[in-house]
């Protein structure tokens, strides 16, 4: 341990940082997205270690005993917590702070955590005196951790299935791999908006907002891995005028291990499912097409993932073809 780390100079430091990622010229600051972001920071801290899992629940208990308080109980209300993807891209944000302050930490994992324990104690304390209750700011960033948890744990998981299971056992390519977890995150954001964007137009190179929202959690994981970002993501696909073509057989064979992991793991709703699974696909794709000799060319990957999410997502919505096996 170094005695020269000057923990309340790193404590004050880092909780700036927070807030400025959460900050708005306009708005100020958003306080769900510090939530998100704390939410960020302690799984990034708990991955750190062998078993992340009862690392973050001994961080809970930790900061249960800092606040005096465990969460608040009962059901969440249906929009207490923002969409799937936005706390991927939020929780990554803390992620990522989370980082860039253990570069700078000269000190043990325990102490680091520590420290960002007691960081976020007199924050949800100060909360509190403005109106809004600790024991539901400690709910929120539990839901907020656990969700953003769980999908690092898929992501992770499933790009190990694929090549084990698929590659390994079947003779799959890593082309075969990406289509498939993109056409699984597809079909399962098909199946999540099955009311109200079921039978949504395409319109020349627009797309839902929701298809464009899990899209954008596969290329920002495809770009945290890797992968060169730019705008050549939809060049070449197929045009509007040109018959569905979802790669069917693969999603067929990849998706029962998907809903297999995600049973296990606690993650039942389609639309974080098919967050999940594009996370995976992105990952997938920068295994594929990172490096300096990449296995397969950006240009030819990006596309080929893109093709696979969005025609699997009108293979559903257009002709109904919600029965994959």
């Amino acid at each position: 341990m170094f005695a020269l780390t000057n923990k309340p100079e790193m404590g004050a430091h880092f909780y700036s940082n927070l807030i400025q990622l959460a900050a708005d010229h306009n708005r100020g600051v958003d306080g769900m997205k510090v939530i998100m972001h704390m939410a960020g920071v302690l799984v990034e801290l708990s991955l750190l270690f062998d078993d992340p899992d009862v690392a973050m629940q001994s961080g809970f208990r930790n900061l249960a005993k800092l606040l005096g308080c465990h969460p608040a109980q009962g059901i969440l209300a249906p929009y207490a917590l923002p969409p799937a993807h936005i706390i991927d891209q939020e929780t990554e944000r803390g992620r990522q702070a989370a980082r860039e302050f253990l570069e700078d930490w000269m000190d043990c994992h325990f102490e680091a955590y520590d420290l960002i324990l007691s960081v976020f104690q007199p924050v949800i304390i100060g909360w509190e005196e403005m109106g809004v209750p600790r024991a539901e700011t400690f709910r929120l960033i539990l839901e907020c951790a656990n969700k953003a948890m769980a999908f690092e744990i898929a992501a992770q998981e499933l790009c190990d299935i694929a090549i084990e299971c698929q590659v390994g056992k079947k003779g799959w390519r890593v082309g075969d791999c990406i289509a498939a977890l993109s056409g699984v995150a597809g079909r399962r954001l098909a199946i999540s908006v099955s009311g109200s964007e079921l039978c949504s137009m395409f319109r020349g190179c627009d797309m839902p907002d929701t298809l464009g929202d899990v899209v954008f959690s596969m290329t920002q994981e495809a770009i945290r891995y890797g992968v060169p970002a730019g705008s050549d993501w939809r060049f070449g696909l197929a045009a509007n005028d040109m018959p569905i073509n979802a790669p069917v057989d693969l999603v067929r064979d990849m998706e029962p291990w998907c809903l297999r992991l995600f049973r296990a793991i606690g993650v039942s709703g389609p639309y974080e499912q098919s967050v999940c699974c594009a996370k995976s696909a992105g990952r997938m794709l920068a295994v594929a097409a990172g490096g300096e000799i990449p296995e397969i060319e950006p240009a030819i990957a990006k596309p080929l993932a893109m093709s696979a999410l969005t025609e699997s997502y009108k293979y559903v919505c257009v002709d109904f073809g919600v029965a994959f096996y």
